[in-house]
C-alpha cells in the first residue's frame, strides 16, 4: 500500500482585535487553506510569538491594545528564527509615516482596511510562491 504525504498546511499568525473583522479573516484564509492562529491584543501575540514555530506568513493590525503592531514588528524582526516570515500590516492606519515606519522597519507589505478579500488573498499567495 502506498501512501502519498499530504501537502503541509499554511500557517498564518494574526494580531487583529476587532471581533468582526477576526471572524472574516479567519473565515476567508481557513478556506484558502490555511491554519490561522490569532491573538487579540498586542501582549497577547507577543506572548505567542514567544512561545510557537515561525508561521508562513504573519497579518498584523498596527492599532492595538498593550502593544502596537509596530512594536510587535520590531519584536517579531529581533528573533533569529522568525527573519524571513513575510509580514503584512492589515490596518485601518493610513497615515503615510506609519506606513514608511513599518516598511522601514520589516514589514513586506502595508494594506488598508477596509480591504478587498481578493486583493488580500492574490497578496498572501505571492509570498507564499516566494518563500517556496
Amino acid at each position: 500500500m502506498t501512501t502519498t504525504p499530504r501537502a503541509e498546511k499554511l500557517t498564518l499568525f494574526m494580531a487583529e482585535d476587532e471581533e468582526g473583522t477576526a471572524i472574516l479573516l479567519k473565515f476567508l484564509l481557513e478556506r484558502g487553506g490555511y491554519t490561522v492562529v490569532h491573538a487579540v491584543d498586542g501582549q497577547q501575540a507577543q506572548t505567542m510569538i514567544d512561545h510557537m514555530p515561525p508561521p508562513t506568513l504573519v497579518l498584523l493590525d498596527i492599532m492595538l491594545p498593550y502593544l502596537s503592531g509596530l512594536q510587535l514588528l520590531a519584536h517579531i524582526r529581533q528573533k533569529a528564527e522568525w527573519q524571513h516570515v513575510p509580514i503584512i500590516m492589515l490596518t485601518a492606519d493610513s497615515n503615510e509615516r506609519d506606513i514608511e515606519k513599518a516598511l522601514a522597519a520589516g514589514a513586506n507589505d502595508y494594506m488598508v482596511k477596509p480591504f478587498n478579500p481578493r486583493e488580500l488573498t492574490a497578496r498572501l499567495r505571492r509570498f507564499v510562491k516566494v518563500a517556496s
